[in-house]
């Protein structure tokens, strides 16, 4: 299990799709920090501190915390999706 008690969502096949996937999640989480809802929740549920997202921004553990935050509850993905201009299916993992 993953930080604040979710089971972790695992990226697609290696390569290309995971680094897409993993540029999906930092935008994401670009998403989520600049929603001071959003951004609440995830630190209450994840566990991490601001300092943390700046600190481990490029680290998996952070953008499977993400896609974790966003697989918990469909309202918020289908917000950062709107936000991202994306259909929600393409932040779940795998795709």
């Amino acid at each position: 299990m993953g930080q604040g008690g979710h089971e972790r969502t695992a990226p697609p096949a290696e390569g290309a799709a995971n680094e897409a996937w993993d540029v999906l999640m930092l935008r994401a989480l670009a998403v989520i920090v600049a929603e001071e809802h959003l951004r609440s929740r995830f630190l209450a549920l994840t566990g991490y501190t601001p300092h943390d997202l700046v600190a481990r921004a490029g680290r998996p553990d952070l953008r499977h915390a993400v896609a974790d935050f966003l697989a918990g509850h469909e309202p918020d993905l289908r917000f950062v999706a709107a936000r991202l201009g994306l259909e929600p299916r393409r932040l779940c993992a795998p795709c």
